[in-house]
């Protein structure tokens, strides 16, 4: 299947990131502590670690047909107000979540990026898409369960969230979609 690189929405455009795109990502939303709060992944202290990421993120869409993706309004294709994607496990297992700018919480952006990438997961073959989060984050709880996502008590995912302290084993919920 050739790469999806582009996805529009009615209010969201989602393409692959690039390289010109690390100062942006790093300033709207990877840097800032509050919104990396409930990631699985550390906030970033360097535009170095945001090009890690735009590294790591092309070799992903070398091997499968999508992967991460930048948000930007519709409207205005030049304001970035965050991040999604699916991260293949296999070609019928793929886990899927997002991260958004401050400015950009509570309009609904998360609830439609999420859509998209339930669609795209059917669309690639994905069987099995999940997401998770920290069980106290319960917006994110809800975007999910809004996208028609069920709690799968069976799961137990260990993830890391290397911004909360202390660190130790985060109670996560664990959300799946049979497609």
């Amino acid at each position: 299947m050739k790469p999806i690189e582009i996805i529009e929405t009615e209010r969201l455009l989602l393409r692959k990131p690039a390289a010109a795109d690390a100062d942006e990502i790093f300033r709207r939303y990877a840097a800032d502590p509050e919104v990396t709060r409930y990631m699985s992944w550390p906030t970033h202290r360097s535009l170095a670690d945001t090009q890690a990421f735009l590294a790591w993120s092309d070799e992903d869409w070398e091997r499968w047909p999508a992967g991460s993706y930048l948000v930007f309004d519709h409207a205005d294709r030049s304001r970035l107000l965050g991040g999604t994607g699916l991260s293949f496990q296999n070609p019928t297992l793929a886990v899927t979540g997002y991260v958004f700018a401050r400015d950009a919480w509570g309009q609904g952006f998360a609830t439609e990026a999420l859509q998209a990438m339930v669609k795209l997961a059917r669309q690639t073959g994905v069987k099995r898409l999940v997401a998770v989060c920290h069980s106290d984050h319960r917006p994110s709880a809800r975007v999910m369960e809004k996208c028609g996502f069920l709690l799968d008590d069976q799961r137990r995912d260990k993830v890391d969230f290397p911004n909360l302290r202390p660190r130790k084993n985060w109670p996560v919920l664990t959300c799946v979609l049979n497609l």
